[in-house]
């Protein structure tokens, strides 16, 4: 029988599989595990079922002698230290596919609400300060016959684009390559100066890192509008901020910070920002399936066999 900690609470039905052959430790805490504490807990586990508010270096590997497999909940994995995990012999999964369609809906979501004014609507609202229908009252932008630019073509970025569609949106995507392009793929500078609604979907690297800076925004249509739901860091917010204040963009959209669960205080001014907090794969479906995948993984490696989802 193998142990295995969980830094965060899992559905029942999902860690009922794991405590029928393993010895299960559970943080039941609704704030991270703190890093000393996890040091501790993982000390003399065979597993860690992590999120990516966990830091998992080399330093916490060394003190898990025991540890055969880190299984992450969610697709990035730019919180572990893979390269660590592989020189230690430990395997390390994600949970790629099961989360898409639950990222790609709350991407449309956030693009229909600050392209149409939602949340400072219903502020306006419950503030009581609507005083009635006028024509040039709270005009948003209409998406039909605009460009939607994706920045990053994986599996969550290409989901947005299948969607655009319905709402009468072209799509093109950026490329950093300098190979051939496939139909629709433009550098990143033709994407932002073209695009009507620009949404990030990149995986967090250090060469992504404040891949919007000041410089993109500038490139950026002033009527543009900015979506982030893939991880923070990718976006600089003080030059978002900036951006937006100086009109450079239209508005942004954000389900992501730098510095999570801290938003830039410039930006929680504005009434062209809508703000959500980290919910893309918020479902009751695709978290338990976020899980089921995490615990496969475990059951898997802890058993002897491939991992489903090797990173």
């Amino acid at each position: 029988m193998g142990s295995v900690l969980l830094t965060r609470r899992i559905p029942s039905s999902v860690l009922s599989r794991l405590q029928q052959t393993h010895d299960v430790d559970v943080h039941h805490g609704d704030a991270g595990l703190p890093h000393d504490e996890l040091l501790r807990r993982v000390a003399d586990k065979e597993a860690l079922i992590t999120v990516f508010t966990d830091w998992i270096d080399g330093s916490l590997m060394d003190a898990a002698s025991r540890l055969r497999v880190i299984a992450n909940v969610g697709v990035g994995y730019d919180h572990i230290d893979v390269a660590a995990a592989r020189a230690r012999g430990i395997v390390v999964t994600n949970t790629p596919d099961v989360l898409t369609e639950a990222t790609a809906e709350l991407t449309w979501a956030l693009i229909l609400g600050i392209a149409r004014r939602v949340a400072e609507g219903d502020r306006l609202i419950r503030a009581g300060r609507w005083k009635g229908w006028a024509p040039d009252f709270m005009i948003g932008t209409e998406l039909r016959g605009k460009q939607l630019g994706i920045v990053g073509a994986g599996r969550i970025g290409r989901a947005v684009a299948a969607k655009a569609p319905a709402f009468g949106m072209t799509v093109a995507f950026a490329t950093r390559g300098k190979g051939p392009r496939e139909p629709g793929m433009v550098s990143l500078d033709e994407l932002l100066v073209t695009s009507d609604v620009v949404s990030v979907h990149a995986p967090l690297t250090p060469e992504t890192r404040h891949l919007i800076d000041r410089k993109a925004l500038v490139r950026m249509k002033r009527s543009a509008l900015l979506v982030n739901t893939a991880r923070g860091p990718l976006v600089d917010e003080e030059a978002l901020a900036w951006a937006l204040g100086e009109r450079l963009i239209a508005g942004a959209a954000l389900d992501v910070f730098e510095r999570e669960p801290e938003v830039h205080a410039a930006l929680l001014t504005m009434e062209n920002v809508l703000v959500v907090p980290h919910v893309g794969s918020a479902t009751r479906e695709t978290r338990a399936a976020m899980a089921d995948l995490a615990v496969s993984n475990v059951l898997a490696v802890l058993a002897g066999d491939p991992p489903l989802t090797a990173v």
